[in-house]
C-alpha cells in the first residue's frame, strides 16, 4: 500500500477529490494533506521533496558523526504543495548503539507530527509547557530555537516540540536516551536553503520509522502512574 497516498494523521487510506469534494479525505479524519508514499533515500528523493515542499525541511548540517541521511516524506499534493515534511536520519546514539531522528515541519493541523510522536494530534500545543523553561535548544535556520518535552509520548522514545519559521518543528528520536543529542544545541539546516550542499548528503538505508508510524493508540485511565 506504500504506493499510495495515505493519511498523514493514522496512514489509513484517503480518497481523491472528485465530484462531491474538492479535498483529499480520510474517512476518520475528513479533510486532510495526503501523506505521499515514502521512497528509498537518495540524493534525487530529497531533491524532490525540498522543490515542492512549502515548509521547512529540516536537517542536522552538518550531520552528527557517524550519522546518515535513511528517509523523506511530506504531506500535501501537486495543488497545495507540501504542506508537512519528515526527514529520517540515524547513526550513533549518545549512550552507544543506533540512534534514530525525525524532524517534521509542518502546519497547525497536518498531524503528521504527532503521529510519529505517537500522540494525540494534531498538534503538540496540550502537551507542552511553554511556560516552564525550554527543554532542550536547536539552532534552526541560524537562530536559536527552543524546544518543550511532549508529554505523554510512548517510553521507547524521546519527543521534543517548538516553533520555528512560524510552523511547529518536532524532533523524535529512539531510543529515549538519545534525546541527549538536543542538549549539544544541535544545527539545522533548513533545505530549501543549501542549494548544491544538498548532493553531498550521505544516504543510509531506509528507516522502518517512516512506513510503520500507526496512529497513537487511545491513552488507558488518568495518566497516573
Amino acid at each position: 500500500m506504500r504506493g499510495e497516498p495515505s493519511c498523514p494523521k493514522c496512514g489509513g487510506r484517503v480518497r481523491a477529490p472528485g465530484l462531491f469534494a474538492d479535498a483529499w479525505q480520510c474517512s476518520a479524519h475528513g479533510q486532510v494533506h495526503p501523506m505521499q508514499p515514502v521512497v528509498p533515500p537518495s540524493v534525487e528523493a530529497l531533491g524532490v521533496a525540498v522543490h515542492r515542499s512549502q515548509v521547512p525541511v529540516w536537517m542536522p548540517w552538518p550531520l552528527p558523526v557517524g550519522w546518515l541521511f535513511t528517509g523523506v516524506g511530506g504531506a500535501g499534493d501537486d495543488r497545495s504543495g507540501g504542506r508537512a515534511s519528515v526527514v529520517a536520519c540515524s547513526g550513533p546514539g549518545p549512550l552507544g548503539g543506533m540512534g534514530e531522528l525525525l524532524l517534521v515541519a509542518e502546519e497547525l493541523g497536518v498531524g503528521l507530527g504527532a503521529r510519529y510522536a505517537g500522540i494525540d494530534g494534531p498538534d503538540p500545543g496540550p502537551h507542552l509547557n511553554v511556560d516552564a523553561a525550554p527543554d532542550a535548544k536547536v539552532h534552526a535556520a541560524g537562530r536559536p530555537t527552543p524546544l518543550w518535552h511532549v508529554r505523554n509520548a510512548p517510553e521507547d522514545r524521546a519527543v521534543f516540540a517548538g516553533e520555528a519559521r512560524g510552523l511547529w518543528l518536532w524532533a523524535i528520536l529512539w531510543p529515549e536516551q538519545s534525546g541527549l543529542l538536543l542538549y549539544d544545541e544541535l544545527v539545522l539546516t533548513d533545505l530549501r536553503d543549501a542549494g548544491g550542499e544538498v548532493d553531498l548528503v550521505p544516504c543510509g538505508a531506509l528507516t522502518p520509522r517512516l512506513l510503520a508510524a500507526p496512529e497513537a493508540p487511545p491513552r488507558q485511565g488518568t495518566g497516573e502512574r
